[in-house]
Order: C-alpha cells, then structure tokens, then sequence
C-alpha cells in the first residue's frame, strides 16, 4: 500500500495553496458573489481540472486522486469557502455531468464555457418536497415536438442567481419513479425562468442560494443529459464526484483550522506558561488531528476506488460522513481552543463552524450517508 503522493502531485498542491492564499477578499461586502476570485479561480484551471484538454483549454484531465489533492491545497488556502463551495457545484454537480452523459455535441459547445469558468452552471434538483429523494420530483417535463416543456420550481439551487445554465433534474415519467427521472441542460435566459432573491445563511455566504421558477420552459432534446430516464443514475454519478471533491475542500480548512489552533496554543499565554502546556487544550487540538487524519484517509480511499472503477458507495458515503461531522466538531474546538477571541467574528475562527454546520445536510445528509452506509452492509 502506497500513502506517497507523486512530486508532480505535491508540487500541484502546493501551487493551489499558494494561489489560493493569495485571493483577496476584503473589499466584498456580506453576501456579494465574489466575481473576480471566480475569474481567477478560472485562469487558475478549478473548473477544468477533470476535464479533458480536447474540450477546452482550461481542461486539466487529472485523475480524481490529483483533483483532490487540489483541491484540498485551494480548501486550505482559501480564506472564503463560498466561493470554493459555488465552483464545486458548478464543476463537479454540473459540468462533469455534461461531460460524462451529454452528447458530443453538448460537449462541444458547453464545455469551454464551463471549464473556463466563462459560463456559471447551477444544479437544480432540490425541491419543497423533495430533497433526498428523487423519486419524488414534482418539477414535470413533457415532449413537445422536438422539445421538452419544464413545469416546476426549485429550492436552494447553489449558483441560482449567478447561472448561464441549470443542470435540472424533471419527472417525465410518474409511473417509473427514478427510472422515470430525465436530466437536462437548460440555459438560463431561456423565457419562463425566473430567479427568486438569494437566500441569507448562517455560512458559506458568498455562494448564491436561489429557488428558481420553470414556467413552461421549451427545452430543445438535444439539451437532454444520457437519455429519458437516466436522470437518477446521473444525479448518482455527480453525487460520487461532489461528494469526493467537494469534501477534499473542507479537509483543506480543517488542516489551516487546525495550524491556526497550534500557532495560537503554542504563543497565548496563561500565567507563566503557553496554554499548550494545559492537557485540556492540547488534548483537544490532538482529537482534531486523529478527526482531520482519519476523514482524509477515507477520503483517499474513496477517491483511490473510484480511480479503478469499482463500486465506492459505501467508501464515498463512509468520507463524507467523516469529513462532515469532523468539520462541524473541528469548528466547535477551534473556538474553544481561542476561548472568547474564537467568539468574535473579527477573529475570523468563527467561520468554519458557520461554513461546517451545512456540510452535514448538502449533497446528501450524514443520515443518508448511514442508509446508503448500511445498505451496503447487507442491513434489511
């Protein structure tokens, strides 16, 4: 068993960290969507690497090992996870499915938009009634001619109000329930779309939340994902990369909470000693290291299995669920570590716990990572 990473992974890594170091974000207000990290996000190549040079030249076409530890470097580096959370599901929720099921067409004409981050991609699956379960879509598309037509509403479509193009996921079949689920490609300024106002979260805020409104949208067929209902096994397929790559992010912000808890035990002091040399915070900053190292290894082993092709449902839900309810906890001790500096919101320790706290519920909630868990398991 090989726990090396390559020197051109290493020296990957260590250019995303120090790019993303340098991104700058002081003159955004609360909320804004930070339109000049996106373009350089895009120069620097996010959005494409998993994509294949021959579709834009922003493609990279790193295996999913190298985009991890990527993206892991761009988590660490990155004082503003919103942004890295918006470029997540635009890549790996919106574009890889375009990539991987659209038609070489499609293919050719998205692609160099999405990879160069020119073009924003919104996922719009999540509906009032129906998160989880895409069984239970009530946004309804029909044939039309050479057309589909789109009726519905969705709820907290990431990228909403920023989007060129919804990746949406419709009923056209009620009889078949997932099998009768379509995926289709719908440009944004297409008639009979309307955006509604972002929403105000507790974190990860300059990410857009939206619900967006299909009015008897016309779609052409050729903007169809795969084929009428292959909609689920898509949405499955993106899942399996967001839930990998997404989650590489935030394995990156608990490495620089964890440096930061360090750096601060190690200098604070209390009476004559460091705070360091107290049992009760070191032993906390030690349980964030055994949480942090354990979430990134079933992350590896997650993506190392998705690299050779089998079957990593229960590796991929397994990491997820790690790295989420780490996140959260790593972001509670973070500010027990900094005591009533780790409070205030100018220290900025605060953030994590506000970006953490939606990690247990996107792309999938820890609940349903413990049923796909059991499933596997063999549990009735």
């Amino acid at each position: 068993m090989n726990f090396e990473w390559n020197e051109d992974q290493l020296e990957l890594f260590e250019h995303a960290l120090s790019f993303a170091k340098d991104l700058d974000f002081s003159k955004l207000s609360q909320g804004e969507f930070p339109k000049e990290a996106w373009r350089a996000l895009g120069e620097f190549g996010y959005f494409g690497l998993p994509i294949d040079a021959k579709y834009s030249p922003a493609g990279s076409g790193f295996d999913i090992l190298t985009t991890v530890k990527v993206l892991e470097g761009l988590g660490q580096g990155c004082t503003d996870t919103g942004i890295l959370f918006a470029g997540a599901a635009h890549t790996f929720a919106c574009a890889m499915p375009i990539y991987e099921h659209g038609s070489e067409q499609l293919k050719q004409k998205l692609l160099p938009l999405l990879a160069s981050g020119e073009k924003i991609a919104a996922n719009a699956i999540s509906e009032a009634e129906a998160g989880s379960d895409i069984g239970k879509l009530t946004t309804k598309a029909w044939r039309d001619g050479d057309y589909y037509v789109i009726k519905g509403a969705k709820s907290y479509v990431t990228n909403g109000s920023v989007a060129d193009y919804f990746v949406l996921y419709a009923t056209t079949n009620e009889k078949f329930g997932y099998l009768g689920q379509t995926a289709f490609v719908v440009p944004a300024d297409l008639p009979g779309i309307d955006v509604g106002n972002s929403y105000k979260k507790l974190g990860l805020n300059s990410a857009q939340l939206n619900q967006v409104f299909f009015d008897e949208v016309k779609v052409h067929k050729d903007y169809v994902l795969g084929s009428e209902g292959q909609g689920a096994r898509i949405f499955a397929a993106s899942m399996d990369w967001e839930r990998c790559c997404l989650f590489a992010l935030f394995i990156g912000v608990m490495q620089r909470d964890l440096e930061r808890c360090i750096d601060y035990a190690n200098t604070r002091k209390q009476g004559d000693k460091t705070i360091s040399k107290f049992q009760a915070v070191s032993h906390r900053i030690a349980d964030m290291e055994v949480r942090l190292q354990s979430a990134r290894l079933l992350l590896y082993f997650a993506a190392w299995q998705k690299s050779q092709n089998v079957d990593n449902t229960k590796a991929v839900a397994s990491s997820k669920l790690a790295i989420s309810e780490a996140f959260v906890q790593s972001g509670i001790d973070s500010i027990r570590v900094h005591g009533a500096l780790g409070y205030l919101q100018e220290s900025g320790v605060d953030s994590s716990i506000r970006d953490a706290l939606g990690s247990v519920l996107f792309s999938g909630t820890s609940d349903i990572q413990r049923e796909l868990i059991c499933n596997r398991l063999g549990l009735l």
